[in-house]
C-alpha cells in the first residue's frame, strides 16, 4: 500500500474530526480549530482539506439530515476511516519516539 503522507494542517484537520466525532462538519471543525489552536482559519482552507483527506481515502462524509437552523439544509458529516485512524496513530508513533530521542541538552528550556 502506498503510503499517504498529511502536512500540519490536514493532520490537525483530521484529529479535529477525531475529537467531534458524530458533529464533525465544517463550522464546527473551523470552530474547534480555532478553540484548540488558538488560530484563526477559513471555512474554505478547513473544505479544502477535508476534500484533499477524503480523497486519500481518511475521511468519509454522509449527508445528514435537514434542520430549521440551516434553512432546511443538511449538514455534511465526516467521520475518520479506518486509513485516517491508522495514519493518526502511525504519525503519533513517530513523534514520540523523535520526542524520546531528544537529550536533556537537545532543547533548550522554555517558560509556558
Amino acid at each position: 500500500m502506498r503510503r499517504s503522507y498529511l502536512g500540519e494542517f490536514e493532520e490537525v484537520v483530521l484529529l479535529t474530526v477525531a475529537v467531534l466525532a458524530e458533529g464533525a462538519y465544517g463550522v464546527a471543525i473551523t470552530d474547534e480549530l480555532d478553540r484548540q489552536t488558538g488560530r484563526a482559519v477559513s471555512i474554505s482552507a478547513v473544505h479544502a482539506a477535508l476534500h484533499r483527506l477524503e480523497e486519500k481515502g481518511m475521511l468519509k462524509s454522509h449527508l445528514g439530515e435537514a434542520t430549521a437552523e440551516r434553512g432546511g439544509r443538511r449538514k455534511r458529516l465526516f467521520s475518520v476511516t479506518m486509513l485516517g485512524s491508522r495514519t493518526l496513530h502511525d504519525i503519533r508513533a513517530v513523534r514520540e519516539q523523535l520526542w524520546g530521542s531528544i537529550s536533556p541538552q537537545g532543547l533548550p528550556a522554555v517558560s509556558l
